[in-house]
């Protein structure tokens, strides 16, 4: 099926099944990192720095190795850039394993400075506390603005690229500017400038899973991994590199997956599990505590914003500016590009500009958490937006619908859109009756867009076809939101069979071509391309089957609801020859019949959404509470509508923890303060109101269902969306975030010392 012939009538695509790891799930059946076992198996555990910054001076493992518990310990001396300098890792690969193992220096509190494998989990941790390490503490910075100042500690020398302009701190280390148009000629034309400024606290996506691992690898290099993972693939090629061996002698399996959101699209804990058992020669499982998570995995960064917009009295933007500084821990990395690139993606601009800078402090490597960047920088683009409206008198939904990015409109950040669905849902959260619905005293109400650019990548499927009737796909990305259900709809859609027909399993790295991680809203897209692809390479060997049969050419074989028939009167009179009938036939006709892809799809095409949300402020207090919300997004297609439903709901869900709770607290002395659930919250049940969905369907011209990626799309608008409710209910703007109580007493305590 050609691309420019999307198919749009549908008899199986667009229902509601039951998904088909529901029952495994709740009956706990589902095994997930924490779950495997293996004979002989040792427990992993890691020492992790109690400092910010020190420079690590000796470290002794002589009397953790006295005790018969212990199997293996293993330092940075473990690995391959230690025990094979040449040609040595460069780049993301040696950051990946300097985050992993921490060399000459500790980076953050909770880099990994050795690990043991002992007998059992107790014993393994008291073999922790035997390891002496001498340690010369180093100044440390955690905030984003101080890490750029002229004075600040370096974090490491040399690791800024050609990008950064001259006269930056060291710790500046990528840089990004992109844009069009004359920003100060658009200000001139302006009837009012807004400029404002903005902070993010670091966020973490808060899975309930661990990260979790049972890692075997002998002396002769050959190794098996299970982890829970978004891509097993990644951390194939990560942990081979890390460790000196050959990619296709490690197999990984992925387990099943309690929660991502982008932190587990690299590796933490593999490696090391990996060197552990290389050492004992034995199996060895290593299970992260919550503190751990927190400390040593990747958060996202925080942000330090500039916004500048220009608006005309009847609602149009005549200029935007946006300066963007982003800390992703010590190491190159924050995603300040796309910060800068989403920030004014929704818009139609004239004049704009952005700029961004990726900064290194003494905190943990940041890790992607849906749609990295782009909801931090809605939140602040999106409040100018609101305040200007606010100060103009103008309705918000009709200033973002003039200024709204459509098909052809030349992007913020450089490329002009194909079809796209950004006015379809302003014009949807006009129309929706909770947009004119009356708020009570104390309450407001805020509405935001968001952007997200969606992916393709490296894409394998292949899909086998049973003598029965029935068919086998074997995918490669992670199931970590539905995928499994919407890959047999789709296949279903193809094959002309029934849904409950066809099974969907995650392949190992040993056993499906090499797939790109489940990351920037990629799956349902890509492996769902790859899916159709090799669905209809099935029917084609299904039509030729048939050909032979009837002894006519194959192209006078045609496939309809799940059975050849002749493609018209010329091509003879056959009864429809079903599926099954063929397949039952297959081992005398020619052998097994089975469809296969493999691409790198690049035509994801970007996505837009609109929330609109509803909250009160008690201002004796400064609690919050979210009392409606509304989420409208652009879905292209939507497969399985509930699976859809759910992640526009989870976005918003995290969208409220963010905006109103969440953030990483460091102390004086650069430690984290608050590694567990009852010092980090995240929302419960009772904080959340009931969250309404509208899908709109856009197709996107780049799949041949028109799926559009929605998994990241969701998370974007919330924070700007809540932010100008809550502002709207305080009367007063809030220019940071998480907007908790503390923070809003101080903004009103500070408006009323201003108005005397």
């Amino acid at each position: 099926m050609a691309l420019d012939q999307r198919k749009t009538d549908f008899t199986q695509v667009g229902t509601r099944p039951n998904r088909p790891d529901g029952l495994d799930k709740v009956t706990g059946k589902a095994r997930f990192g924490a779950d495997a076992t293996a004979p002989g198996m040792l427990f992993g555990a890691i020492l992790r720095s109690p400092h910010a910054h020190a420079r690590i001076k000796h470290i002794d493992t002589s009397k953790a190795e006295a005790l018969a518990d212990v199997k293996a310990i293993v330092t940075r001396a473990d690995f391959s850039d230690a025990i094979k300098p040449a040609p040595g890792l460069e780049g993301e690969q040696w950051n990946v394993l300097e985050n992993v193992m921490a060399g000459d220096t500790a980076l953050y509190d909770g880099h990994a400075i050795a690990a043991v494998a002992a007998t059992s989990a107790l014993a393994a941790r008291d073999a922790l506390k035997l390891i002496e390490v001498e340690y010369e503490v180093l100044p440390h910075v955690t905030d984003v603005d101080k890490a750029m100042a002229q004075d600040a500690p370096v974090i490491r020398e040399g690791a800024a690229d050609y990008s950064v302009p001259d006269g930056m701190h060291p710790n500046v280390v990528r840089y990004h500017e992109s844009g069009h148009g004359d920003v100060e000629a658009g200000f001139a034309k302006a009837d009012l400038v807004v400029e404002e400024h903005f902070v993010t606290e670091a966020t973490h996506q808060g899975y309930i899973e661990p990260h979790a691992c049972l890692a075997q690898l002998g002396q002769d290099g050959k190794g098996e991994l299970w982890c829970c993972t978004q891509g097993h693939w990644y951390v194939q090629k990560n942990c081979a590199a890390l460790l000196g061996i050959e990619t296709s002698q490690l197999r990984v399996t992925a387990s099943e997956i309690g929660g991502g959101f982008g932190g587990k699209t690299t590796v933490f804990i593999e490696p090391v599990a990996l060197a552990l058992s290389r050492k004992a020669n034995r199996p060895v499982k290593l299970v992260m505590s919550r503190p751990e998570v927190f400390r040593a995995t990747g958060p996202t960064a925080s942000t330090s914003m500039d916004i500048k917009i220009g608006m005309t009295a009847d609602g149009i933007i005549t200029a935007a500016q946006g300066t963007f500084r982003l800390q992703g821990g010590a190491f190159p990395g924050a995603p300040a590009d796309m910060t800068a690139m989403c920030a004014f993606a929704p818009y139609d601009l004239q004049h704009v500009q952005q700029v961004g800078y990726d900064i290194m402090s003494n905190r943990p490597k940041q890790a992607a958490y849906r749609a990295p960047g782009s909801p931090m920088a809605a939140y602040a683009v999106e409040s100018v937006i609101d305040e200007l409206c606010r100060k103009l008198d103008l309705d918000p939904v009709d200033v973002r619908l003039k200024n709204a990015a459509r098909e052809g409109t030349r992007a913020s950040y450089g490329p002009k859109f194909e079809r796209i669905g950004l006015v379809e849902t302003l014009e949807a959260a006009k129309a929706h009756p909770h947009y004119s619905a009356p708020l009570n005293p104390g309450q407001g109400r805020g509405i935001s867009c968001g952007f997200w650019f969606n992916h393709g990548g490296e894409t394998s499927v292949s899909l086998s076809l049973s003598e029965d009737g029935t068919c086998q796909i074997s995918v490669g990305t992670p199931d970590i939101g539905g995928s499994r259900a919407s890959m047999a709809l789709m296949a279903a859609e193809v094959l002309g069979i029934p849904y409950e027909s066809i099974r969907v399993t995650i392949a190992d790295t040993a056993t499906l071509g090499y797939n790109d991680v489940s990351h920037g809203s990629r799956v349902t897209y890509a492996s769902g391309l790859a899916t159709i692809k090799a669905a209809e390479d099935a029917v084609t060997k299904l039509s030729k089957r048939a050909a032979a049969k009837w002894g006519i050419p194959e192209d006078a074989v045609k496939w309809e609801d799940g059975h050849a028939v002749p493609s018209g009167p010329n091509a003879g009179n056959f009864d429809p020859l079903p599926l099954a009938e063929i397949t039952r036939d297959m081992g005398q006709t020619g052998g097994p019949i089975s469809g296969h892809f493999e691409a790198t799809p690049e035509g994801a095409g970007v996505s837009f959404a609109t929330h609109i949300v509803d909250a009160e402020v008690d201002p004796e207090t400064g609690k919050t509470a979210v009392t409606r919300y509304t989420v409208i997004q652009d879905a292209g297609k939507a497969i399985h509508p509930t699976y859809v439903e759910g992640q526009f709901q989870g976005g918003a869900a995290q969208g409220i923890g963010w905006a109103l709770n969440e953030e990483y607290i460091y102390g004086e002395d650069g430690r984290l303060q608050n590694a567990v659930f009852l010092d980090y919250r995240i929302p419960v049940a009772s904080d959340l109101p009931m969250i309404d969905t509208v899908i709109v369907e856009v197709p996107n011209p780049g799949h041949p269902f028109g799926v559009r990626g929605v998994g990241e799309t969701s998370i974007c608008p919330p924070l700007a969306a809540i932010a100008n409710a809550v502002s709207a209910a305080a009367g007063v703007r809030l220019h940071a975030l998480p907007m908790s109580p503390p923070r809003i007493l101080a903004a009103l305590d500070q408006q009323r010392a201003n108005n005397g």
